[in-house]
């Protein structure tokens, strides 16, 4: 008897012991089991249907936050922060926005021990798996997921099927990485709910470029998913080896875990031939929507996610089309991290949106503005500005730095100029920060050596100094 963890040896050195004995809960835990491998098998319901109307959403939300608020007060960590929240008014707008926002950097600031122990609770049915934190420090959190949450998770990935028009009976080629994070294996094992055939290919560190194009030959996939970066990147090896993806028999391209560019977009669909659809989520909560049209933004599962888009300086609700900070969350799957108004540092606009056709119109629309508060997200992991640069700072051989996110042959890069001292060797500065880049924040960076005072003079035209520069395509 197997319980599925996503997580490294690395993870489970440093929470052994809590490991362990969760762990042990689940396989003590038969019904839990079963019922999750039930689930896998889709031979059960969805545990949660599809809304039919904004009124019954709104049922649903004022039912779930009450049972968040609940849940949130069984964790230490909330000790006396909740206490003067009136959870028989938490339809009342004032009364919500009383509870307090959370944020990456308040979980940043715990140990190991008092997340584990203080804000992670024990749920009834075990843990099944854990899930990586979309984080860029050196050591990211691995949230505990319970079997009730996977059924739940399981409901908002298949849902992201039938939200982008893929039908039953067609099969999809995934790209996306089978790793420590929960996309790649989350969209695979929620086809089989929506009628789907998977081929778990994974990324081109799992499956060679080459071999998933082949595969996409012999097997016909009618839907490709992966990072949009990594589909432009297959694409342009196609064409290297004179091979017609245009012709081949993908017509629906489902990309999540990077921002996806107008640019990007309309090249994605040129050389695969076909309709590019992008999802959104985040390991705190799951997949939280997907686009129904291209373009418009996504369909958010507002049954499942609870989402507020807030002023970033007064913490107000933005009016519909304005930019403002998300904040969510989670209705169902915070049965071991109960999340309540989680700070993701994206900045988006919404709007209800009355003007769609089809199921997935009962729910509102959220658009990225493609700009985040202070970090850049590359390859689904975000890399902190404040962070980032006090990084480079104690690195005493290096004098200045810019960063930059590039495109170079369809791929996003991460691009970092280098001022280094005049008495060391420039090219073995760059080459181990290169390699300290990777090792502390997942990232193999393209170093540049620049000129001693090539920084000074750029900066010097600017007001605000331009360390951090999004110049993707």
């Amino acid at each position: 008897m197997v319980v599925l963890l996503s997580f490294t040896l690395y993870a489970a050195t440093i929470h052994e012991q809590h490991c362990d004995l969760l762990i042990a809960e689940g396989l003590a835990n038969f019904d839990g089991l079963a019922r999750y491998r039930a689930a896998l098998d889709g031979m059960t319901s969805m545990p949660l249907r599809l809304p039919t109307s904004r009124d019954e959403i709104d049922g649903i939300q004022s039912d779930r936050k009450r049972h968040a608020v609940e849940q949130a007060r069984r964790a230490p960590f909330y000790k006396g922060k909740l206490d003067h929240i009136d959870v028989r008014k938490l339809d009342d707008p004032s009364e919500w926005r009383k509870i307090p926002i959370l944020d990456k950097d308040m979980l940043r600031s715990l140990s190991d021990r008092d997340f584990y122990d203080g804000f992670c609770l024990k749920p009834a049915d075990g843990i099944a798996e854990y899930w990586r934190s979309g984080g860029s420090t050196g050591t990211p959190l691995f949230y505990p997921r319970s079997f009730s949450d996977i059924e739940y998770a399981l409901v908002s990935f298949a849902r992201a099927y039938a939200c982008t028009g893929c039908t039953q009976g067609g099969a999809a080629h995934v790209s996306f990485p089978l790793g420590i994070h929960p996309v790649g294996h989350l969209m695979a094992r929620s086809a089989g709910h929506a009628g789907i055939a998977a081929n778990w290919a994974g990324s081109g560190t799992t499956t060679p470029s080459l071999m998933q194009l082949e595969l996409i030959q012999r097997l016909k996939p009618s839907i490709w998913m992966g990072m949009s970066s990594y589909g432009l990147h297959i694409a342009n090896l196609a064409e290297a080896h004179g091979i017609d993806l245009a012709a081949s028999s993908v017509t629906t391209i489902l990309c999540s875990a990077e921002p996806l560019s107008d640019a990007k977009r309309t090249k994605l669909a040129r050389q695969w031939c076909a309709s590019v659809r992008d999802t959104f989520g985040m390991t705190e909560a799951g997949l939280m929507g997907a686009e129904d049209e291209a373009g418009r933004g996504f369909r958010v599962w507002s049954d499942m996610y609870l989402m507020e888009v807030l002023d970033p300086e007064t913490l107000v609700p933005v009016v519909e089309g304005e930019v403002g900070t998300l904040v969510v969350t989670p209705l169902w799957t915070n049965n071991v991290t109960p999340f309540l108004r989680w700070s993701s540092g994206d900045l988006v606009t919404w709007r209800e949106s009355s003007d769609g056709v089809g199921p997935y119109s009962v729910f509102p629309l959220l658009k990225h503005a493609h700009r985040t508060s202070g970090f850049f997200k590359i390859r689904g992991i975000n890399l902190n500005h404040t962070e980032f640069e006090d990084f480079v700072f104690k690195n005493v051989q290096i004098n200045d730095f810019k960063a930059e996110l590039v495109t170079l042959r369809d791929l996003e890069v991460l691009q970092l100029s280098i001022e280094v001292r005049r008495e060391v060797e420039s090219n073995n500065v760059a080459a181990e920060f290169q390699a300290s880049v990777k090792n502390t924040f997942g990232l193999t960076p393209m170093v540049i050596v620049l000129d001693r005072g090539t920084l000074a003079k750029e900066f010097e035209s600017s007001i605000k100094t331009p360390r951090f520069v999004d110049r993707r395509a």
